[in-house]
């Protein structure tokens, strides 16, 4: 099944939250995501101020969750615990 945008988003961050500051390549791999929509992924995310790039020595680029991130990350998890109730209700049928 394909992912949305969104889940896409929230994969990245969950990767960078548990795995930490990583380079392009780990990200990929571990969320599951092809190079170029990785890119476009993280420009968004960074513009967002959720995700930030560093320079680790001369060259090396990697890439962390922010404090903002984390906090994104934890509203979606409190938001999917509250979904499944939501949706429950809305199959019961309505008595008056």
């Amino acid at each position: 099944m394909r992912r949305s945008k969104l889940e896409m988003y929230i994969d990245i961050l969950k990767v960078l939250s548990q795995r930490g500051p990583l380079k392009l390549t780990h990200i990929m791999y571990k969320a599951n995501v092809n190079c170029s929509v990785l890119k476009q992924y993280l420009e968004f995310l960074i513009q967002q101020n959720l995700v930030e790039e560093r320079t680790v020595g001369k060259k090396r680029v990697v890439y962390a969750v922010t404090e903002r991130g984390i906090t994104v990350l934890k509203y979606f998890r409190e938001l999917k615990t509250v979904l499944p109730l939501v949706e429950e209700a809305r199959r019961l049928p309505v008595t008056l």
